[in-house]
């Protein structure tokens, strides 16, 4: 059994007037109510203990509350969330089953969209290697959350008060709270890449290629991020024939007196181009090294073959622009 370190988190929310259902689910899923940061439970962390025959990690459980969806699920599609989202390896949206209220019923619905943007728009949807649950809290009728759920990329799981003597439906399979834990204790927990706290560029570095280097130059001859090494020979070559361009060019004339030697004359016009040249050399690098920071954001969540396809693409078309 090993032992994770440094797992990754799960981020649990509810409607800022649901407070008390979130509240309940963490404190039967942990065995200890959650301490708020101050007066409300947004912000706290709260730790939950998983141990399996595989593993045991201590998990952080990151609570926050909701104002308004629409607002929430923008923020966390901003680039400032983009680190946040990346150490996520799970989701759990709490929210009470509405009764007969069709306003109430359209709150519900429109949380469950909202917070489905997010899997989808931030995490990857169902690529994302993570999971997803819903916890619906009430004696209400399931199948229609359980619908508008999956449409988000959740897994519907009704908490009643029977909920924790209820540990299995007519099907043999674990409910409420017991089916909860056993979809967290499935997942994987480690980090996807332990590199990315060193590099920029870690998620596409295999770990067991990976070396020590806090080099944060623009030098072509640092720039190999972990991809493809025949690819990005490819880019690298392609970077340098900016250079080779600007040492082809023809060298200016000097003049040449009888009863003396050469002296060379000065071109101010040739030295601005020079100039512009490096100017834009150092543009298109920069060009590239915004492009490709793109590529990994965008990679976050995925596996590392599909990483590495991603990088690929992205070097073929840098090479192609220069």
């Amino acid at each position: 059994m090993s032992e994770i370190t440094n797992p990754r988190r799960i981020l649990a929310v509810s409607l800022e007037g649901a407070s008390q259902h979130l509240s309940r689910v963490i404190k039967d899923l942990t065995g200890s109510a959650p301490e708020p940061a101050s007066t409300s439970l947004a912000g706290t962390t709260h730790d939950l203990k998983l141990t399996t025959s595989y593993y045991t990690a201590t998990v952080p459980v990151w609570l926050d509350l909701i104002a308004s969806p629409a607002e929430w699920a923008e923020s966390f599609l901003s680039d400032e969330a983009t680190e946040v989202l990346a150490v996520l390896g799970g989701v759990i949206l709490v929210f009470p089953l509405p009764g007969t209220s069709t306003e109430a019923s359209g709150e519900t619905r429109n949380l469950i969209r909202h917070f489905g943007r997010v899997i989808k728009g931030g995490l990857g949807g169902w690529e994302w290697d993570g999971v997803g649950l819903a916890i619906g809290v009430g004696e209400g009728d399931a199948d229609e959350w359980d619908g508008h759920c999956a449409e988000a990329g959740l897994e519907f799981v009704q908490l009643t008060s029977r909920g924790k003597s209820e540990a299995r439906n007519e099907f043999g399979e674990k409910t409420g709270i017991a089916r909860v834990r056993e979809a967290l204790e499935s997942n994987d927990w480690a980090q996807l890449d332990t590199l990315g706290e060193g590099s920029d560029f870690g998620n596409f570095v295999d770990p067991d290629e990976a070396r020590d280097d806090d080099d944060k130059d623009l030098d072509p001859e640092n720039l190999d991020f972990g991809f493809d090494r025949a690819d990005f020979e490819g880019l690298k070559k392609a970077i340098w024939n900016l250079d080779n361009a600007a040492a082809d060019e023809p060298p200016e004339s000097t003049s040449t007196a009888k009863d003396g030697p050469s002296e060379p004359v000065s071109n101010p016009k040739a030295e601005d181009l020079e100039q512009d040249l490096d100017d834009e050399e150092i543009a298109k690098v920069e060009k590239m090294m915004r492009k490709l920071q793109a590529v990994r954001e965008a990679g976050e969540g995925m596996s590392q073959e599909q990483r590495r396809r991603m990088a690929a693409r992205a070097v073929e078309e840098v090479m192609k622009e220069l």
